[in-house]
């Protein structure tokens, strides 16, 4: 019998974001046994959760001035619309505006001052427990995040009902502690550490996004969590050779954290192989600080934004897809646990798949480990890399084969899904 789970985390589920790695957990989950408290101002989607629950930096700010003001907004399964879309964002006053775009940064300054507008005496009210009571969650399901509320209402409602804890840890926000002479940047890793270790304190266990992770936190913190790799609802096409007349290669995501450079030195590899060559980058980014660079490069096309069917299409008509890390330690130490999406669409889509980047970056060792695509962490080999991915017919044809079998072991939904029904009931039962 399925368990009541209780979901905490920024960002409801969405196949247009990162959230959509919910799916690889709740695909096959009854909605009427999941609920969603959540920080996001847009307007939830239809997705695993029959209800959800809403508190907004906006909501607890205005209700320090006004005691009407009610921080919490509750949402129904069959209330909810299909998609997003870009006016469901409900901040409409220009003071607040410029407060949403200073939170959006990510820096210990802000997340103390989030903490602060996160009271638990705002958030903790007699609504939000009545809501909580109705649904009668048997298990916390703790989706991580830099901030502190998220692990302070995850331990209030897990201690509220006695119940466990199960830690979704995608990318690693407690080892990663950087040289700083920042006495702010201290103060908050070392309250957010005292959270963390809390959190684990409780009774309960984990997931991770791939074993590297795993290892690490099951280690410190005496856990017996499971890797639950990512899936992909991209349909794998047919086999065939690269165009080497005119190859279709394509970026899709983030081009921060030094990506953006890695890219570049993409294109400018392409460049001396053959000067028609053009690498197409889509991007949610809109600062052009980033993407600035690819303007002067010949080889690369920035395209910016565009939807989620569209990257399924585009990925599957490309004859290479890029993967990027960037290379310097600062950059790495972001992203040395973490394995994005975009390799488990990679790997299911049937295209080549291309890895540049640092090998201590968790996306760029998992590559490395399956033997299903063409590496190179070394800038001096980056055009023989590619010219013998783009080349080597015999080499594309493994690729293609291993990735079949990769997508099958460790990216397939069913499997993932299984994995975690199963974990869910050992953790009730280990608790009863």
């Amino acid at each position: 019998m399925e368990s009541r789970i209780l979901i905490v985390g920024t960002v409801p589920y969405n196949k247009k974001s990162t959230s959509r790695a919910f799916d690889s957990y709740f695909h096959n989950w009854n909605k009427e046994n999941l609920a969603q408290i959540f920080s996001n101002t847009k307007t939830p989607i239809k997705g695993h959760c029959s209800t959800l629950y809403q508190i907004t930096d906006q909501r607890l700010f205005k209700r320090r001035f006004l005691r009407s003001v009610k921080t919490g907004l509750i949402y129904n399964y069959e209330d909810l619309p299909n998609e997003w879309s870009d006016n469901s964002l409900e901040i409409k006053n220009s003071f607040i505006n410029k407060l949403y775009k200073f939170g959006s940064r990510k820096n210990s300054l802000v997340y103390l001052a989030r903490k602060i507008i996160w009271k638990k005496k705002y958030w903790c009210t007699k609504e939000l427990n009545e809501w909580l009571d109705k649904f009668n969650p048997q298990c916390v399901f703790l989706s991580f995040s830099d901030d502190f509320f998220i692990s302070e209402i995850a331990i209030y409602v897990a201690e509220k009902y006695n119940i466990p804890i199960i830690s979704s840890i995608g990318d690693d926000y407690y080892f990663n502690y950087n040289f700083s002479f920042s006495l702010l940047y201290h103060f908050y890793k070392l309250m957010y550490r005292k959270l963390i270790r809390k959190v684990f304190d409780h009774r309960g266990s984990a997931i991770y996004i791939g074993n590297k992770i795993r290892d690490r936190y099951n280690s410190e913190f005496n856990i017996n969590g499971v890797t639950i790799y990512l899936t992909s609802a991209i349909e794998r096409r047919d086999f065939h050779f690269v165009n080497t007349i005119s190859p279709k290669i394509s970026y899709f995501g983030n081009i921060r954290l030094g990506r953006n450079k890695s890219l570049n030195e993409i294109g400018n590899a392409l460049g001396f192989i053959n000067k028609d060559y053009i690498l197409d980058i889509y991007s949610n980014e809109n600062d052009p600080k980033y993407y600035k660079l690819f303007k002067k490069n010949s080889n690369i096309i920035f395209h910016g934004s565009i939807s989620y069917n569209e990257v399924k299409q585009k990925t599957v008509n490309s004859d290479v897809i890029i993967i990027v890390e960037g290379f310097k330690k600062k950059d790495v130490n972001i992203t040395r646990y973490s394995l994005s999406t975009k390799v488990a669409d990679a790997l299911a889509s049937g295209a080549n798949v291309f890895a540049y980047g640092s090998i201590e970056c968790g996306a760029i060792e998992y590559v490395q480990n399956i033997d299903a695509v063409q590496v190179c962490s070394n800038k001096n080999e980056l055009r023989k890399k590619l010219e013998e991915l783009l080349f080597n017919t015999n080499l594309e044809q493994k690729y293609y084969n291993n990735a079949i079998e990769i997508t099958n072991n460790y990216h397939n939904l069913e499997k993932s899904n299984l994995i975690f029904s199963k974990l869910v009931e050992e953790t009730l039962n280990r608790e009863e």
